[in-house]
């Protein structure tokens, strides 16, 4: 009897916990290419920014994107970025742009997308990219 109410108490714990936390979904929109790019389109204000590092910008980024690497310091881009913007991140896989829409979003911002396996995804659907400036 003892273990039955141990179980009930812990399966409790458990659903009681995991309704507490906010997942990384409901603070950013995770999106498709098709789907990124509509929605880029179709919003305005909207800003798509690369948050690769600068030597990966070198060989193809999206036409329209500006570069804030990942590493660079977020907190000054935050305080000079409208949070009536949208912001559209990209990065290679999907990865860094999705910590970096959190980061945004828990700054205050509230139109944040994140594309969805990155430049990759983003190629492999057809998709245009152009190369990247030669930065020195």
């Amino acid at each position: 009897m003892k273990r039955f109410f141990f179980q009930i108490a812990f399966l409790f714990f458990l659903t009681a916990s995991s309704f507490a936390q906010i997942p990384d979904s409901l603070k950013y929109k995770s999106l498709e290419p098709y789907d990124f790019h509509l929605t880029w389109l179709k919003t305005d204000p909207a800003v798509l920014i690369d948050v690769r590092e600068i030597f990966e910008c070198k060989r193809k980024i999206i036409k329209g994107s500006v570069n804030i690497p990942s590493t660079s310091n977020l907190d000054f881009a935050a305080d000079t970025l409208d949070k009536k913007c949208a912001l559209f991140f990209y990065c290679t896989t999907g990865y860094r742009s999705k910590r970096v829409a959190s980061f945004f979003y828990d700054k205050g911002f509230r139109n944040v997308y994140s594309l969805d396996g990155g430049i990759v995804a983003w190629k492999n659907d057809g998709f245009p990219v152009v190369k990247g400036k030669n930065i020195k």
